[in-house]
């Protein structure tokens, strides 16, 4: 009876213990809707999906006095689809408001803050995924008044 008992208690502890050995790549088998962003970026405020790699000589950066001006290229692989969801549930988390997302062989989303704009572009070929950030300070308009009528 006590074989028994300690079989039995040791089978429990091996089952509960194999729970807690998942890794985060099993969680993504079974979730594979998702991407993870990178750990470290160009921009600290604007994600990217993990194991997507910086194309540097396609690239440019400038800051200064507090304006930015970017255009950041990246080359992957991921669903099309996930890459979409990705941008559409990362980007609220840093402050960024979508604007609209335009879908015609390849995909733009659009996003705002107060002072500054920034474009993902979307470019697919099978499974490869090409991304263009680009970000800049939003176009400021003026309102002309004029009293003069338009001839």
């Amino acid at each position: 009876m006590r074989i028994k008992a300690f079989l039995l208690a040791c089978s429990c502890v091996l089952m509960l213990s194999g729970c807690a050995w998942t890794s985060k790549q099993d969680t993504q088998m079974t979730n594979p809707g998702l991407l993870e962003p990178q750990a470290t970026l160009k921009y600290n405020d604007i994600p990217v999906p993990a194991r997507f790699k910086l194309i540097a000589q396609d690239s440019y950066s400038f800051e200064s006095a507090g304006v930015r001006v970017g255009l950041l290229k990246y080359k992957g692989k991921a669903e099309p689809q996930q890459v979409v969801n990705f941008y559409k549930e990362q980007m609220p988390m840093y402050s960024w408001n979508l604007l609209n997302v335009i879908e015609y062989g390849q995909c733009i989303l659009n996003f705002e803050r107060e002072q500054e704009s920034c474009i993902v572009n979307m470019l697919a070929k099978g499974k490869s995924i090409t991304l263009t950030i680009s970000v800049g300070p939003k176009a400021q308009f003026s309102k002309k008044s004029s009293n003069k009528p338009v001839k």
